[in-house]
């Protein structure tokens, strides 16, 4: 199933070996395979709408899911956000750490959470609420994320 839509919106130059290396020291953490993977495809921007949410338990957002029509990529391009901007919005918003913010608008976010396996580990995916102070378990893992996501049209 595919996985980026056609829209440039939120798209980092190509992703390279080195960028992936200076990324990893300035957040302090190994990304996992399964999301270098889809960055070496496209380097950021907007999901499908095949794979524009997650379910979940009920959070801010939602009763039964999780919106996901975004991913960061790794990168500079003005007026895009990227996983490089974690250590800034983390410290802006409140949000515990390690984590890698993955998508979100400031008020909720979806990160890659290194608190329990470490920074060299196989980090958890989470809901960060920062609003209400509160975050929502979401898969065990990246690539379980990915394998989860579902169009958001399928919930009310």
């Amino acid at each position: 199933m595919e996985f980026w839509s056609d829209s440039p919106y939120g798209v980092q130059p190509p992703l390279t070996d080195e960028a992936v290396r200076d990324a990893e020291k300035l957040l302090g953490v190994r990304l996992p395979e399964a999301l270098l993977e889809l960055l070496r495809v496209q380097n950021g921007g907007v999901v499908v709408d095949e794979r524009s949410a997650f379910p979940s338990e009920p959070n801010s957002w939602a009763q039964d899911h999780a919106p996901f029509d975004s991913l960061m990529g790794i990168g500079a391009a003005e007026r895009t956000t990227s996983l490089l901007d974690t250590p800034y919005l983390v410290e802006e918003w409140g949000l515990p750490s390690p984590v890698v913010l993955l998508t979100g608008d400031g008020h909720w976010w979806i990160a890659l959470d290194y608190r329990t396996c470490g920074p060299a580990g196989e980090p958890s995916v989470v809901w960060l609420d920062a609003d209400g102070e509160s975050e929502l378990a979401l898969a065990p893992d990246f690539r379980s994320f990915l394998g989860g996501l579902v169009p958001a049209e399928s919930f009310d």
